[in-house]
């Protein structure tokens, strides 16, 4: 139920962020909740491959890359959902950097953790 919940509460910020940040097209609520599931699959088998592979250069910018990251699960996730669009990777970088923090202030307000 948790997990359900968690999908619904992301595609809630993916709407949300889709009308107040330029460069971020969704085309409907179906396409956000289909945004959240593929972002919590490619989050879930995509980035520990990366983040592995990427190990050093996480570690010699203290952290910093695992932005990077983020930004290049943001352009896969628009890759492979048709509907979902965002313009480039600074626009990646920056709806990924504000659909984290969204989600942590709804799941702190709902307490889904």
């Amino acid at each position: 139920m948790k997990f359900l919940i968690r999908i619904l509460l992301t595609a809630v910020a993916v709407v949300l962020l889709a009308k107040f940040l330029p460069g971020v097209t969704v085309a409907g609520y179906v396409t956000a909740i289909i945004v959240a599931v593929v972002l919590a699959l490619l989050n879930l088998i995509v980035k520990p491959i990366l983040v592995i592979l990427t190990l050093p250069v996480t570690v010699i910018t203290l952290g910093l890359f695992l932005l990077v990251i983020n930004a290049v699960i943001i352009l896969l996730a628009d890759a492979f959902v048709s509907g979902f669009g965002v313009d480039g990777f600074l626009i990646a970088l920056i709806f990924s950097l504000l659909l984290s923090l969204l989600q942590t202030i709804l799941y702190s307000i709902l307490g889904s953790d």
